[in-house]
């Protein structure tokens, strides 16, 4: 179970759930892989976030009973399995109109995307500003799409395969590019009449970050949400356009800005907007292969999540 169990406090507020879908997320490789910053203790099973059913609720549990349909956020004993325990805090209740697999595509890439746009950004989160979305077809970038769209903001963009265009047009975007073509950041600049985004919301740094510098507008913000390596950049972007770039991962949000996450997910999911896209279900046994297809595809059009 980890050594989180052995607090007392923390058994009393946990969730036993009998897991019907695990999320495969990037991190999960990092971290079997070990080059993430943050090693965790052996034996690991991996799967932060998921969707099931309520076992057993810890004596102190308020919010759940045996048999809700629940999704977790982050668990504490691995979602890689038949049955998971999570922090109360880290359980919500999966709408009866989701499915167990789109359930595991709400906690990490849902909450991320949420603290990304409307919390690291939430200084240009003005109605009829323009966000751009770069890597908006996979299950992060959807999220922002939709939740991008929710709050009025104009939403642009980019995937590199035509279904992932697609995709992205029908959340709600005001407009798509494909980043594997010649020249789209030219199209992006035209799409906001020259001045370019207001924000920009990165899922692969290393290749984009300097390109987001050249087209940001003055005075916008850059969000970093993911990387997989290194990248140089001009520093001369950040004097002239006074743009800041800023980083967030999430599992560093203090409990305040869970609170807010909280709501703003449960809005979404109570007004109907929220909608994880689930690209590609696997059985248990395909682990390996799951977490090979996450990281080496030609595109991605949502969530990819293991069915028990």
């Amino acid at each position: 179970m980890g050594c989180a169990m052995n607090h007392p406090e923390i058994i009393l507020l946990s969730v036993l759930v009998e897991v019907k879908a695990a999320g495969v997320n990037p991190v999960d490789t990092y971290i079997r892989n070990g080059t993430y910053a943050v090693k965790p203790p052996l034996p690991y099973t991996p799967g932060a976030d998921g969707a099931g059913i309520v076992s057993q609720i810890g004596a102190s549990v308020t919010k759940f009973k045996e048999g809700d349909k629940v999704f977790l956020i982050r668990t504490v004993s691995g979602g890689y399995a038949e049955y998971t325990v999570a922090e109360e805090a880290m359980v919500g209740k999966l709408p009866d109109r989701l499915s167990f697999s789109q359930g595991a595509g709400l906690g990490v890439p849902c909450y991320t995307a949420y603290r990304a746009l409307c919390i690291k950004a939430k200084d240009k989160m003005k109605p009829g500003n323009t966000v751009l979305v770069h890597g908006a077809s996979g299950a992060v970038g959807l999220a922002c799409v939709q939740i991008g769209v929710a709050k009025g903001l104009r939403v642009l963009g980019t995937a590199g395969t035509p279904e992932g265009l697609d995709l992205v047009l029908k959340n709600g975007a005001a407009g798509a590019f494909n980043h594997k073509e010649q020249g789209y950041t030219d199209k992006i600049l035209a799409a906001t009449n020259g001045a370019g985004p207001d924000i920009i919301l990165e899922m692969l740094a290393n290749v984009n970050l300097e390109t987001d510098l050249e087209i940001i507008n003055k005075g916008g913000i850059i969000v970093v949400v993911g990387s997989r390596g290194n990248i140089e950049v001009t520093p001369r972007f950040f004097m002239h356009k006074e743009a800041i770039v800023t980083g967030m991962a999430l599992w560093n949000s203090p409990p305040e800005e869970w609170l807010e996450m909280h709501q703003g997910i449960s809005d979404g999911l109570n007004a109907g907007w929220l909608q994880p896209n689930v690209q590609k279900e696997y059985k248990l046994e395909e682990a390996g292969l799951a977490h090979e297809e996450v990281i080496n595809n030609s595109g991605t059009t949502g969530k990819r999540v293991i069915v028990m």
